[in-house]
C-alpha cells in the first residue's frame, strides 16, 4: 500500500503530526511524507491513501495546501482513500478572545476545507477531519498530540 502525507506548516507543529501519521501508516505499507510545495504530478500516481493537514490560519487551510489541490485534475483521486487535518487552538484559548468563537462557529478549522476540496477530486474521506491541539500561535503541540494523531490514522 502507498500513501501520502501532504502538509504545510508554519512553525513546524503540523509537520510533526505529519510525520507522526506518516509512522503510523509505514506499518502497512510506503509512506511519503512531503511539503505541499515539494509534491509533483507524478507522485501521486499509484497511491491508495492521501492524507493532507495545515495549520488553521484566517479560518481556513493554509493557502499553500489549498492552491496545491486545485492542482489535481477532476476525477484526480478516484479510489484514493483520503483525511484530513489541522492544527488549532483549544476552545479554551478561543474562548478568550470575544470575537473569535463566534467567527470559528461560522468559518471553522482548515480540516474541513481540505476534506471537502479532496472529496470533490474524487477522494472517499474515511475519516472525519481532525484537529491537533498547539498551545499558541507557534506552539508547542499539546502534550500527546503526536500520540493522538498516530490513533487516529490508525482508525483508516
Amino acid at each position: 500500500m502507498k500513501s501520502i502525507v501532504v502538509y504545510d506548516s508554519q512553525f513546524g507543529n503540523t509537520k510533526l503530526i505529519a510525520e507522526a501519521i506518516g509512522r503510523a501508516l509505514g506499518l502497512s505499507g510506503r509512506v511519503f511524507v512531503m511539503h505541499a510545495s515539494d509534491v509533483q504530478p507524478g507522485d501521486l500516481m499509484g497511491i491508495n491513501r492521501l492524507i493532507v493537514g495545515s495549520p488553521t490560519q484566517q479560518l481556513s487551510a493554509a493557502p499553500a495546501v489549498l492552491n496545491w489541490i486545485k492542482t489535481i485534475p477532476r476525477d484526480g483521486l478516484r479510489g484514493v482513500r483520503a483525511a484530513a487535518f489541522d492544527t488549532r487552538f483549544t476552545e479554551e484559548k478561543i474562548s478568550r478572545t470575544k470575537v473569535l468563537p463566534f467567527f470559528m462557529r461560522i468559518f471553522g478549522y482548515g480540516a474541513k476545507p481540505i476534506s471537502d476540496r479532496l472529496e470533490k477530486k474524487g477522494a472517499e474521506i474515511i475519516l472525519p477531519p481532525e484537529g491537533f491541539y498547539v498551545a499558541d500561535t507557534e506552539g508547542p503541540l499539546l502534550e500527546w498530540e503526536l500520540e493522538r494523531a498516530a490513533e487516529w490514522i490508525r482508525k483508516m
